[in-house]
């Protein structure tokens, strides 16, 4: 049995998907706060990762673990999310953590996954790490006021990232969980080529066929608007990595397609398949 945390996010939905089509036993793991919409077969447990305890009764005969932290984990406590996994019999385990803890690994935002990563390669289990960039989902933000105008503000309109799609990071995950020729491999999970800010509007332009104008916000005007749904280290760090990104963080990483056989899915294709959001 394979246990999916973070079940009704961006990679978890998919995730599900995938390993239900591949007839493995899968139990869907969510606080509740939003629906779960489990695939044919696939068993949902309201568990939450701040209690442990909680986990524990969808971890008994698992074999597998995808581990998805809210934020940077920091507030959790993961020595005991491990022995919980480890006496329900789970050999191995995936952990989504971030590609900026390999590129910025003094930047305090990032420091509890680090710490995490830490804690799951001692834990004696089998481990992947999967570190994606920024995710193409991320322009989910600009739903409502494509919605409401046809308009997006953005920083940092002309500096590019190799964006990753979701679903490139759900198929990963769903190779490592099921072949453990992964374990013990950190993968950096990036999309095909640099995308900007100004050609990402332009791709959702193009998807729902009608123009979308971009404003250049300045940092302080970005900073303000994050700051209302994220910790201020966060914001600052991601601030960094979207304005001043390190060769490395621009970098096009070979690791989806010596994985999956194929190049990364780019930003274009996220958007036609997520273009209703912004109707």
């Amino acid at each position: 049995m394979v246990v999916v945390t973070g079940a009704t996010g961006n990679v978890g939905r998919t995730l599900l998907s995938i390993l239900a089509a591949s007839d493995a036993e899968v139990t869907a793991v969510s606080r509740g706060r939003r629906p779960v919409v489990a695939p044919d077969g696939v068993r949902h447990h309201h568990a939450d990762l701040e209690r442990p305890e909680s986990l524990r009764p969808a971890l008994d005969g698992a074999e597998a673990l995808f581990l998805l932290v809210e934020g940077a984990g920091a507030h959790l406590d993961v020595p005991e999310i491990l022995r919980a996994a480890t006496a329900g019999g789970v050999k191995r385990i995936v952990l989504q953590s971030s590609q900026a803890v390999g590129t910025r690994p003094g930047a305090p935002s990032h420091a509890p996954l680090h710490a995490i990563e830490d804690l799951v390669r001692r834990s004696g289990l089998g481990w992947t790490i999967l570190r994606p960039g920024g995710f193409a989902s991320n322009a989910l933000v600009w739903a409502e006021p494509v919605r409401a105008g046809r308009r997006v503000a953005a920083p940092f309109g002309d500096v590019g990232l190799p964006v990753v799609d979701p679903d490139d990071i759900a198929e990963k995950a769903a190779v490592a969980l099921r072949d453990d020729t992964h374990d013990g491999r950190t993968y950096e999970l990036t999309g095909p080529a640099l995308s900007t800010p100004r050609q990402r509007v332009a791709d959702l332009s193009a998807a729902l066929g009608e123009p979308i104008d971009f404003v250049q916000q300045t940092p302080d005007e970005a900073r303000e608007q994050m700051l209302r749904f994220m910790p201020p280290p966060v914001v600052d760090g991601t601030l960094a990595i979207l304005g001043s990104p390190t060769e490395r963080e621009q970098r096009i990483s070979p690791d989806v397609a010596e994985v999956l056989g194929r190049s990364p899915r780019p930003f274009a294709a996220w958007a036609a398949r997520n273009i209703d959001a912004f109707r």
